[in-house]
């Protein structure tokens, strides 16, 4: 068998494999594992999935993922997410579908602490939408915008996305992390200004906005309330800019402050609280290294059959304009996050399409951002949008919302990321000003 073939039937064997509902990680390195034992025999297949297993985790930059995650779980056990929706809705409130646009920036906010776009969608679909209901929302507005909203914390830093998509590109952290600033609160205006729209046209979808604001005091304290919010992210992202701290630093620091003003908030003053917090950032640590490895192994044996540079080749021997061949890509990776979880589709289309891309002379960086924001589609597209399933399992019982309910809500903003997109593709500079003005 020639590695150019063993290439395509690595690619057709984990497809195989997802079909059959293996765990993703496995997957790979499965598909990976008995590909290169045809290719390079038992004993060179297995020093290569050993030197995957330790030289893609024994980085210091991996040290970041779990240090993110529990400062995400901090704040999760702390309440934080209640002071960005309150201090946001305290805003907001005198517009009618002011929750829902509450939702929106208060994910946002949420995602300064937090890069886990399930988490985000559970904790704010268990703090808003019975609040949605009892006032009159329309059931599918409010699961989906929740869903939808969840994924900002995958595009906003510190974001777990963009930390993988730096491993397996060797980009900044701090870049990406930049670049993900802007398009993120874009995409909240634009979900806003969908929700002002919608209900104003249809005005069965929310209720009228509230009469009796918050008294100046009352809005004063709701948006001084955001506070611990607002100096956590300054001291993760501002160190990281300034120079002061590394990712992994910076992390350390993040889950310090979540946790001591947690605690002198009162919210985490329980050490079970604080071990809940532990195990759980150390199991959802786990699964992810296991997909990385898995995901790394597997880009390493495409890499071995020279699949990815044969393909690369042949489409830049193609004498069509590059922006045809960016749109391709686009839609492949656009189709894939239907079918597949974001770690997935970076391991099956990032050995192959990155050189490419810079080849084609497009910015890595702004790439990231790309496609990021199409597995942010991914996450709430069917059949496999994982946002979608975490907001089913948080709607309480006595509610009657089915998955075909969110899902058929969840497509006027997805429309929105599309638009979102198209002003990336169109205009680099909204992903690029600030990591190049704050990073050079």
């Amino acid at each position: 068998m020639d590695f150019v073939t063993g290439g395509t039937l690595c690619v057709l064997l984990l497809l195989a494999l997802m079909a059959t509902g293996l765990q993703i990680g496995l997957a790979f390195i499965l598909s990976g594992f008995l590909i290169s034992t045809l290719l390079i025999g038992v004993d060179s297949a297995l020093s290569l999935l050993g030197q995957a297993a330790y030289f893609s985790i024994a980085t210091p930059t991996w040290t970041c993922i779990p240090l993110f995650t529990l400062m995400g779980a901090f704040a999760a056990y702390g309440g934080y997410a209640q002071r960005a929706y309150n201090g946001v809705y305290a805003l907001a409130r005198r517009l009618k579908g002011s929750l829902a646009i509450a939702t929106c920036f208060g994910c946002a906010m949420f995602g300064l602490l937090s890069g886990s776009s399930i988490a985000a969608t559970a904790i704010f679909g268990k703090m808003v939408f019975s609040e949605m209901q009892r006032i009159g929302y329309d059931k599918r507005l409010s699961t989906a915008c929740i869903a939808s909203a969840g994924t900002f914390a995958s595009m906003i830093p510190p974001s777990m996305m963009m930390i993988i998509y730096a491993m397996f590109t060797q980009q900044s952290v701090g870049k990406l992390f930049a670049a993900g600033v802007i398009p993120g609160f874009i995409t909240a205006s634009v979900y806003s200004i969908y929700i002002i729209y919608a209900v104003k046209r249809n005005p069965r979808l929310a209720p009228e906005a509230s009469k009796s604001s918050f008294t100046p005091e009352q809005r004063r304290k709701a948006v001084w309330n955001m506070w611990p919010v607002i100096i956590i992210a300054f001291a993760v992202l501002g160190g990281i800019y300034a120079g002061v701290f590394t990712p992994t630093e910076a992390a350390a620091v993040g889950a310090i402050l979540t946790l001591v003003f947690g605690y002198f908030q009162g919210s985490i003053r329980k050490f079970s609280i604080v071990n809940t917090a532990m195990k759980e950032s150390a199991n959802t640590t786990a699964m992810l290294f296991l997909i990385n490895i898995g995901a790394l192994f597997y880009s390493r044996v495409l890499a071995l059959t020279r699949l990815p540079t044969e393909m690369a080749m042949f489409l830049l021997n193609l004498n069509i304009p590059r922006v045809f061949i960016m749109l391709g890509i686009l839609g492949i990776m656009f189709l894939l996050g239907m079918i597949m979880v974001p770690v997935g589709i970076y391991a099956l289309t990032l050995p192959v399409v990155f050189p490419l891309v810079v080849r084609l002379g497009y910015d890595p960086i702004w790439f990231g951002v790309i496609a990021l924001k199409l597995t942010e589609i991914g996450g709430v597209t069917p059949p496999v949008g994982l946002n979608i399933y975490a907001m089913k399992g948080v709607i309480p019982h006595e509610y009657s919302v089915s998955l075909e309910d969110i899902f058929s809500g969840v497509w006027p903003f997805v429309l929105c990321d599309i638009i979102v997109l198209v002003a990336l593709f169109m205009f680099p500079q909204i992903a690029t000003w600030l990591p190049n003005l704050l990073l050079g």
